[in-house]
């Protein structure tokens, strides 16, 4: 897992902190085992730290079954919109003046209230284990942005950061009305509330806005293993679209825990067996790098669920039946199969596409030929785009290499100064520089939190881009392995 944001205790304040934590947590009711461990929850379960893997996160204390019940949160310890308004008059009554605010925005102005009640808040002991800066992609300036060289990746980015602008406006009037200090009323801790309901609330049935849940959210994130591509035939193929429509049925069954009415409580179960000292991780849902890095502000070094898309023509897109987001390359290499479909059919002379459609509709190769060709296709195009990136693989690799190098750098700009003897473009006229140290007023200390969060920002973009030329570059050699078997038989 590169970059999920969360705290790493590898201090004895850090552990001590998260001892309190649990303290706390044990008030209200959540399972926490003094005899198993110090930093203990439930009966099988402990805190620990996996270095590379997630930071801090929850350890097997003795082994855990498949389908196994690991941790329990009561109601009363979730924190919702519900539960913070129930809390205050005041807030409940402002928000009743602003009835056009979504669930969503609802519950980023509550949490900013509470934040700003300090220790007076009950969950304040929670609020503190909170991350202080989140990566997702509304927190992007145009130096990472642009960094991640793919146009949807782009998009996507510039589309999260002008949606969180358009939120924090309507919700402003608000938040002055509620008196919140100065700091907490600016677009930067607007982008933090917000990281922090994408990244941890969980599914609850009452509040589309969700919950945070103190201690369950100390659980890593694991990718399902299911392949959404799988199937071998249009029958297939039509099952698993037609549980696409039903999305949240879906997410439902590839998560690992959901709120249970009968015990008015947040369960979660154990996804698959854990030996002692594993590491045991719970599924979000399925998601693309690109996603998590929008959602969650990490990303998975290998992802089963990973797409990567390729330009494709307008007339491809006008002979084919399947959504876009199905047009897409696996993280093996592999074309998925209504790609797959759409470009034998194109690849087919439009005077016999309606006779033999139906091969191409069920999955089926109509012809060497026609397979040799598409296959041909695909290679050149991924070919052609790699050659059109700013900066090759390779080139990647060694930046990311690089970036890991900082450390040993007096200062930033002694750093940038190497840098740019290596690479050209980022490095131009100083934009590091200038995103990192680009706004007034900030004292020295402000100046090197920024701009840590930056860079990892920014490494953050270069690894995506990294992953989707690799994938990009399997999928040439995927194609080329299926000429050449094609070409001996």
């Amino acid at each position: 897992m590169v970059g999920n944001g969360k705290m790493n205790p590898s201090s004895e304040a850090e552990e001590e902190g998260v001892k309190s934590l649990l303290k706390w947590a044990a008030k209200y009711g959540i399972e926490v085992s003094e005899s198993c461990s110090s930093l203990g929850l439930g009966h099988c379960l402990g805190v620990s730290c996996f270095p590379g893997a997630g930071g801090r996160g929850v350890a097997a204390l003795r082994p855990i079954s498949k389908g196994e019940l690991l941790l329990k949160v009561p109601k009363s310890a979730l924190i919702t919109t519900d539960s913070l308004l129930s809390r205050d008059e005041t807030l409940s009554l402002a928000l009743k003046a602003h009835p056009s605010l979504s669930s969503t925005k609802v519950f980023t102005v509550c949490l900013l209230y509470e934040i700003n009640k300090g220790k007076a808040s009950p969950w304040h002991p929670y609020f503190l284990h909170l991350p202080r800066s989140y990566s997702i992609l509304a927190a992007f300036g145009e130096l990472e942005t642009q960094a991640l060289q793919v146009d949807y990746a782009i998009w996507a980015a510039q589309k999260a950061v002008t949606k969180a602008k358009y939120e924090w406006e309507q919700a402003f009037t608000l938040m002055k009305e509620l008196k919140l200090k100065p700091p907490l009323l600016t677009f930067r801790a607007w982008i933090w509330a917000t990281g922090t309901i994408s990244s941890r609330t969980l599914h609850i049935p009452w509040d589309e806005a969700g919950c945070f849940c103190p201690v369950g959210d100390f659980f890593n994130y694991a990718a399902p293993t299911e392949d959404p591509d799988s199937f071998e035939n249009v029958e297939n193929w039509q099952n698993e679209h037609a549980k696409d429509d039903l999305d949240i049925h879906h997410s439902q069954r590839l998560t690992d825990g959901g709120y249970e009415e009968d015990v008015a409580a947040y369960c979660f179960y154990a996804k698959k067996n854990y030996n002692v000292g594993e590491q045991v991780l719970l599924s979000y849902g399925t998601y693309t790098n690109l996603e998590l890095l929008e959602y969650y502000g990490f990303l998975l070094e290998d992802n089963p669920n990973e797409k990567v898309f390729i330009p494709l023509d307008l007339d491809i897109h006008s002979l084919s039946c399947w959504p876009k987001e199905s047009l897409y390359i696996h993280q093996n290499g592999r074309p998925s199969f209504a790609l797959m479909c759409a470009l034998r059919l194109w690849a087919t002379p439009p005077r016999q596409r309606k006779s033999i459609g139906h091969l191409a509709y069920s999955g089926c190769p109509i012809s060497k030929g026609n397979e040799i060709y598409v296959m041909k296709w695909i290679g050149k195009k991924c070919d052609a785009l790699l050659k059109e990136m700013p900066t090759s693989v390779e080139e990647d690799k060694s930046l990311v290499h690089l970036i890991d190098k900082m450390v040993e750098y007096e200062n930033l700009r002694e750093w940038v100064k190497e840098a740019s003897a290596v690479f050209g473009g980022e490095f131009g006229d100083n934009n590091i520089l200038k995103a990192a140290y680009g706004v007034e007023g900030d004292n020295e200390l402000t100046s090197l939190v920024r701009t840590k969060m930056l860079i990892d920002r920014w490494k953050l973009a270069v690894q995506w881009r990294l992953m989707y030329k690799t994938v990009v570059a399997r999928c040439i050699s995927y194609c080329t392995d299926i000429i050449n078997s094609l070409s001996t038989q």
